[in-house]
């Protein structure tokens, strides 16, 4: 209701976007049950529906599974997002595929248009049979365009016991150990609270092995030994007779330390570690089995997948990578789509030690990867920064990883940014420095910052929650977070010092003129 102290009350000027961001600031800030603000969040899981049905039915890269997980998880039982569910897939889809909703939600007809409702009555259980069995048809077709896990189904171990857990533990804690790690977690689509680790995935040469993290927390916690888990995994990153490869570590591993406070110190004593990501940025074009046209051809991957595509000769097959990764049990694409994450870092660490120079990689590839101890300090201590709560209490996320060397110089004519629109004052500065900027409107949805990026090549500058959405739609090192609580001229010197820009005088205000 209208508050009687506001004389010029004009709800019309009010920003929608940015009113709800800063409920959710406060949320999360103090806690507060998002119950009590019940319409702030529909509106933020009526946008998870939109980007759910870009996903499966513009871009195409969602499964029919995973897009129902997360469509189910997010309409739940609330009756006012399923008739949003119901008028989207009218639109995108047929009458058929709304009814079949309908009737998966329990929505009474009387609340569902005419021609849904009379295609509801005629529904039967064959036609969703008759749709899988097509779904897993074209699924079969795909398989051998993607890179394909060389281990047997049988080597791959979902372990949700800590009897089991301690097998794994004598397996994997052998000094001289080569492992590939790597971590899953339900995306957060926006929504308070940060995502927690999910699924911990190790790999060696022979056998994978799944960790259900959430489970092994509970039991831990019910016998009195909260510690366990934690321990494990300090001991496994800070042994330096065992080599660990992962792609990304430092992101995974703050996603574990925020629900794990024990770990929050273990990026500092890593030992042995191999993080991939930095190797992605040396790797000089396609495998050696691409002829020479096709090397340095940019390809559609991105990420990790692109990588294993550049090594080994094929992509990673990422349509399981935005599944609902707390879902037990676990389907079968999604335990394959884990252990190939993990192994793959196996394959391509072994490739490149055995031929480094056909990647445009130094001789001594081995020494100069693994992380040093004195470098990750440092690392760390840029990263907190860039992490430090703003004032309003929103957390300010930094990339998820600092590469090992620094970019080479460029200048502001090669940069190229799209901001998101609450840095819209760091765009205009950096514009004033020549840099080439992009800037979203108010009214503009941030995954406009991420398909500007994708068109146009451009780096995505962004802050607090949308980071988390961002980031997984563009490059890795193409979505960069800044720290919210300083002006607009600390943050573009925060953005110039890690792209590594070098400002001259006569490229200030050269695209003023």
């Amino acid at each position: 209701r209208p508050y009687q102290g506001l004389s010029r009350y004009k709800p019309e000027k009010f920003n929608r976007r940015v009113l709800s961001k800063l409920v959710f600031r406060l949320l999360e800030r103090f806690s507060v049950d998002p119950a009590l603000c019940p319409n702030v969040i529909n509106q933020r899981h009526l946008r998870t529906l939109n980007y759910l049905f870009y996903k499966r039915f513009v871009e195409k890269t969602m499964t029919e599974e995973n897009w129902a997980d997360h469509i189910q998880s997010t309409v739940g039982e609330n009756r006012w997002l399923q008739e949003q569910l119901v008028q989207s897939l009218l639109h995108y889809c047929d009458v058929r595929g709304a009814a079949r909703w309908a009737r998966r939600c329990r929505v009474p007809p009387e609340m569902l248009p005419r021609a849904v409702a009379e295609e509801l009555r005629k529904l039967h259980t064959q036609d969703r049979v008759e749709e899988v069995t097509k779904a897993d048809n074209y699924k079969d077709s795909k398989k051998k365009d993607y890179y394909q896990l060389p281990i047997p189904r049988e080597n791959i171990y979902f372990l949700g016991t800590w009897e089991e857990t301690l097998q794994c533990w004598e397996k994997v804690l052998q000094p001289g150990q080569v492992i590939g790690v790597d971590m899953e977690w339900k995306p957060s689509f926006g929504m308070v609270g940060k995502p927690r680790v999910a699924l911990l995935q190790l790999a060696l040469k022979d056998e994978v092995f799944l960790l259900d993290v959430p489970r092994l927390l509970e039991q831990a916690e019910a016998e009195g030994e909260k510690e366990k888990l934690p321990h494990f995994i300090h001991r496994l990153y800070s042994d330096a007779a065992i080599t660990k490869l992962g792609y990304g570590m430092s992101g995974d591993l703050n996603s574990l330390a925020a629900e794990c406070s024990a770990l929050k110190d273990t990026e500092k004593q890593m030992q042995g570690v191999v993080d991939l990501l930095a190797v992605d940025k040396k790797v000089d074009g396609l495998s050696p089995e691409h002829n020479h046209e096709q090397r340095g051809v940019r390809q559609p991957e991105k990420g990790l997948s692109l990588l294993v595509h550049h090594v080994l000769g094929k992509p990673l097959d990422k349509t399981e990578q935005l599944s609902n990764w707390e879902k037990r049990p676990l389907r079968e694409e999604q335990i394959l789509y884990a252990a190939s994450d993990a192994y793959c870092l196996l394959e391509i660490y072994e490739r490149l030690c055995k031929d480094p120079e056909s990647f445009g990689l130094g001789s001594d590839l081995t020494e100069s990867l693994v992380g040093k101890q004195s470098k990750k300090p440092r690392a760390k201590k840029q990263l907190n920064k860039q992490e430090a709560p703003s004032p309003s209490g929103q957390e300010c996320q930094g990339p998820e990883t600092e590469p090992s060397c620094p970019p080479g110089p460029i200048s502001p004519q090669q940069f190229s940014v799209v901001c998101d629109n609450m840095l819209q004052g760091l765009g205009r500065y950096l514009r004033c420095l020549g840099v080439d900027v992009r800037l979203l409107d108010n009214e503009d949805d941030h995954r406009k910052a991420a398909e500007i990026a994708r068109q146009e090549g451009r780096v995505i500058l962004t802050s607090g929650l949308p980071y988390q959405t961002l980031r997984s739609q563009v490059g890795e090192g193409r979505c960069f977070s800044v720290n919210c609580s300083e002006k607009a001229k600390e943050q573009a010197l925060q953005v110039l010092k890690h792209f590594n820009v070098q400002v001259s005088l006569t490229d200030i205000f050269s695209r003023c003129q």
